[in-house]
């Protein structure tokens, strides 16, 4: 059973494009939102982005969902979300901060959120990212902005004080939510919450181990060596060999 931590503040956001899981996650009210992105359709193996997105918005149609464009070009990713944004008035669309060249997405950003589109800026790491595209969506539709806290700690860096950083800069931009994106452990949960974070996406795999947030650690620990020894013993295992005396 997938439960919501009590007290928790931050808003949790599903991750993913497995149909059936997030079918099932749509009926936890306290879901308020979800994400997904093209690694994790290809993971899933969705090949139909407009079928997939039909059957997503069947499902929750009433809490925000993210798609993300599929192109390189400042021209055909306009034109794609616009699209994406006519599929349904919950739709948020994710625009990178940068195309594959590194160029900043920042007048796109700020042509199509003051067309009213809402947007969803994503793949940022770094401050001064923050800052630019803040500075393009001011005044413009809600919006949430994608910071990969997850990613700027696979290299080493605590996420934190960016993630502090950026809820400032986004003072002045109402409208606008920090997303701590691609957590990697429970205790990121407990990160947003603890700063303010506005939202943290996350997985399945974290969502169901969200009930060992506060759990007593000695009880922990006792159920740690059972399950230890219980998979020794089930495996057959041993330590010592015997010898055959003769």
């Amino acid at each position: 059973m997938i439960a919501r931590p009590p007290g928790f503040k931050v808003k949790l956001f599903a991750d993913g494009a497995d149909l059936p899981r997030m079918r099932e996650l749509s009926d936890y009210s306290w879901i308020e939102g979800f994400t997904t992105n093209p690694t994790l359709m290809r993971q899933a193996g969705i090949s139909d982005y407009h079928a997939f997105a039909a059957e997503v918005l069947a499902a929750v149609p009433d809490r925000p969902v993210s798609f993300e464009v599929c192109s390189d070009e400042w021209d055909d990713l306009e034109d794609q979300a616009k699209e994406i944004a006519s599929w349904g008035a919950n739709v948020y669309v994710k625009v990178p901060v940068t195309n594959t060249r590194g160029e900043l997405a920042t007048e796109l950003i700020r042509r199509l959120s003051h067309e009213g589109i809402r947007l969803n800026v994503t793949a940022i790491m770094t401050l001064p990212q923050v800052e630019a595209v803040c500075r393009a969506l001011v005044a413009g539709a809600p919006s949430f902005i994608s910071v990969f806290a997850g990613r700027i700690a696979d290299t080493g860096r605590d996420p934190v004080p960016l993630m502090i950083a950026a809820l400032r800069v986004l003072t002045h931009v109402p409208r606008a939510q920090l997303i701590w994106a691609s957590p990697r452990e429970i205790l990121n949960v407990v990160q947003a919450d603890q700063i303010g974070c506005h939202v943290i996406t996350v997985t399945y795999d974290i969502l169901q181990r969200l009930r060992l947030i506060g759990r007593d650690l000695e009880q922990y620990s006792l159920e740690t060596v059972r399950m230890l020894y219980q998979d020794a013993i089930s495996a057959g295992l041993t330590c010592i060999r015997r010898t055959v005396r003769t």
